[in-house]
C-alpha cells in the first residue's frame, strides 16, 4: 500500500490561530496554521489544528466546517470569555492582501494541557507562525508545544502580520525550527529586524542557517516562484502561470506542500516543485481552504512520476 495513502498517515499539526476570514458580507474559515493543516490533509496526511475558539455561534460554525473539511478538531479548545477570531481581508491587490485582525480573541489564550501534550508526542510535523505569539498566554503555550514535539518536523512559517512581531519571538522560533518558510517581503523585514546585513535573499537564508541552526529555508516570490536554500544546494524555481482568483491561503498551501514532501523523503527540488504547484492551484480558487483534494493528489502523483520518485517512499522526520 502507498504509505502516504495508508490508514495511518503522518499527523501534520497547525499550531496557532484559527479564525474567520471576512470578505465584506461573506466569511470563510482561515488562519495560517489551520490552512496548512487543511491542505496537508488534502495531500494525504492527517491534518490537525491546535488552537482555541469562542464558546459562541461563530465557534460552533467554524468547528463544524473544519470537521466537515476533514480536519481533526479535537485539539481546538473552547473559550467562554473571549470570542472566536475574525479578520477583515482586503484582497484588492492580487499579490498582497491586507488583513485587519481583531485582538483579544480566543486564539490569544491557547493553553497547554494534556490534550496538547499528547498530540505533540504523536505529531509527525508541527507548523507554527508568529501571529499567535502576540499574546503572552499563547506564546508560552506554543513554546511548550514545540518542546513537547521534539521528534516532529518543526516548521516556522513566519507570516508577519501588522505590527504583531518582536525580535525575541522570532529568534526563539528560528532556533526551534528545522525548516523556515517566508515570503520575499519578509526577507527584507527580518534582515533589518535581526540586523543580519545580508539583503540578498540567498545570502540572508544562509545567514539564518548559520546563526540559528536552521536546516533549510524556502522563500516564496509570488508569481516569480520560490527560492530554496539547503545544507548542500541552493536553487530557484520559476512561478507556475495561473489566473489568480484569491491569493489568501496560497502561501499556506505552499507550506503544506513543502511539509508533505519532506515527510515523504522527497529530494529538495521535487519538494519545491510540489509546493510551488500546490500554492498556484490554491491561488486559482477562492478562499483559503478550497476543496481540491482530488486535484492535489493527481498533482502529487504526477510530480512523483516526472521526478522518478517511488510513490511508496516515505520517511519519519
Amino acid at each position: 500500500m502507498n504509505a502516504i495513502d495508508s490508514p495511518h498517515p503522518p499527523i501534520v499539526v497547525g499550531l496557532g490561530e484559527v479564525l474567520w476570514d471576512c470578505f465584506g458580507r461573506s466569511r470563510q474559515p482561515g488562519g495560517a496554521p489551520a490552512n496548512v493543516a487543511f491542505h496537508a490533509g488534502q495531500l494525504g496526511n492527517q491534518g490537525t489544528v491546535c488552537s482555541r475558539v469562542g464558546a459562541d455561534p461563530l465557534g460552533d460554525e467554524l468547528l463544524a466546517i473544519l470537521a466537515d473539511n476533514g480536519l481533526d478538531t479535537r485539539h481546538i479548545q473552547r473559550d467562554a470569555n473571549h470570542p472566536t477570531g475574525t479578520v477583515a481581508v482586503d484582497s484588492g491587490r492580487a499579490d498582497r492582501p491586507v488583513f485587519s485582525i481583531r485582538e483579544d480573541v480566543a486564539w490569544d489564550f491557547i493553553t497547554f494541557d494534556e490534550s496538547c501534550a499528547d498530540l505533540m508526542s504523536r505529531a509527525s510535523a508541527v507548523c507554527f507562525g508568529t501571529l499567535a505569539q502576540r499574546s503572552d498566554a499563547s506564546r508560552e503555550t506554543i513554546r511548550q508545544c514545540l518542546s513537547a514535539a521534539r521528534d516532529a518536523l518543526l516548521v516556522y512559517d513566519v507570516n508577519l502580520r501588522q505590527s504583531w512581531f518582536q525580535r525575541d519571538w522570532i529568534e526563539h522560533s528560528l532556533r526551534a525550527a528545522r525548516i523556515v518558510k517566508l515570503n520575499i517581503d519578509e526577507v527584507s523585514a527580518l534582515d533589518d529586524l535581526l540586523e543580519i546585513g545580508q539583503p540578498a535573499p540567498d545570502a540572508f537564508c544562509q545567514a539564518l542557517q548559520h546563526r540559528f541552526g536552521v536546516e533549510s529555508v524556502y522563500v516564496t516570490r509570488a508569481a516569480h516562484g520560490c527560492l530554496f536554500v539547503g545544507e548542500k544546494e541552493t536553487f530557484g524555481l520559476p512561478g507556475v502561470p495561473v489566473r489568480v482568483a484569491d491569493p489568501v491561503g496560497a502561501g499556506d498551501a505552499f507550506t503544506a506542500g513543502l511539509i508533505s514532501g519532506t515527510l515523504w523523503g522527497w529530494p529538495p527540488r521535487s519538494i519545491a516543485t510540489l509546493a510551488n504547484e500546490v500554492g498556484a492551484l490554491v491561488a486559482s480558487r477562492t478562499g483559503a481552504m478550497p476543496r481540491v483534494a482530488d486535484e492535489l493528489i493527481e498533482l502529487r502523483d504526477r510530480i512523483a512520476r516526472e521526478h522518478r520518485i517511488d510513490a511508496r517512499r516515505t520517511r519519519n522526520p
